[in-house]
């Protein structure tokens, strides 16, 4: 019985991840061409041996893919940095909470997911411009002289990214500190320690798993984004989301795009297993003995 009611999630899984990893390993061996599709499968396991050396030996020489990891890396770090630093204070403001209003906030929290993506970055292209709200804002209290260059930096990708991922960050963090133990919190201010201290040394061990956690679901889809840096960003910021797309429809190298594709999901490997290991232990400790 066991095994027929683990079959549906398994066939999901073989078809939505399994099968797609390995199309994308089948076009990274082959060998590019004009028709349609761009590339030829290769015809034994040699040649496809053989087929996998050039896309690898063009991503690991040229600095142009490195440096665009490298950017997608630091750019999917400080979006989940700057979302776990805004996330606490929101997380523990819900927690926080009477009962009866946590569940309102936290919807409050995704409200931005029941508007389409796309409109919102329109909006957030519509502030930041030059005649935009908050240029005129500063022009009018007298800040700046001129309109500021908000729009197409990389402070404006930034504000694009944590505004879409922010919740990946704070209800993954609420969850956590709505479980946390309070008396541990209240023993340490009854024994004179100030808010500050209680948060540090109380309050953040307790959330840490919560905290990586949410780092994590943060840093993994930020890593591969796409549409924000190229709507948001400016025009030198090449992530390997906008690599992949420029593989893939401008210069229509595919096996390329696929052994790129590839390569960002060995890199994100390491931190999906670490999230898995988080997700495993808590469900853990929540299972024990209470």
């Amino acid at each position: 019985m066991r095994r027929w009611l683990l079959l549906p999630p398994f066939l999901w899984l073989l078809l939505l991840v399994a099968a797609p990893v390995a199309i994308l390993a089948v076009i990274a061996v082959s060998e590019g061409s004009a028709g349609v599709p761009p590339f030829r499968p290769p015809l034994s396991l040699a040649e496809g041996w053989q087929g996998t050396l050039e896309p690898l030996r063009l991503l690991l020489a040229d600095v142009f893919y490195l440096d665009a990891f490298l950017r997608s890396l630091l750019v999917a770090f400080a979006t989940a940095a700057l979302c776990l630093a805004l996330a606490y204070p929101m997380a523990l403001g819900i927690a926080a909470s009477p009962a009866r209003w946590q569940m309102p906030l936290a919807a409050l929290v995704l409200l931005p997911f029941w508007t389409g993506f796309l409109p919102r970055l329109g909006a957030w292209i519509g502030l930041l411009r030059d005649g935009g709200w908050v240029n005129r804002l500063l022009q009018g209290a007298g800040l700046t002289a001129g309109p500021l260059p908000l729009l197409y930096t990389d402070a404006a990708m930034l504000v694009g990214m944590v505004h879409a991922y922010l919740p990946f960050a704070v209800l993954p963090l609420a969850t956590v500190l709505l479980r946390r133990d309070r008396a541990v919190e209240e023993a340490a201010a009854d024994l004179g320690a100030t808010p500050w201290v209680v948060f540090r040394s109380v309050t953040l061990p307790l959330s840490l798993p919560g905290a990586l956690a949410a780092f994590l679901l943060v840093f993994i889809p930020a890593a591969g984004e796409f549409v924000i840096p190229e709507l948001l960003g400016p025009p030198e910021a090449m992530l390997v989301g906008r690599a992949l797309w420029v593989e893939f429809f401008q210069n229509r190298d595919w096996p390329l795009a696929a052994a790129l594709a590839l390569a960002l999901l060995l890199v994100l490997i390491l931190p999906i297993c670490l999230f898995q290991r988080l997700e495993d232990a808590g469900e853990a400790r929540g299972s024990g003995p209470s």
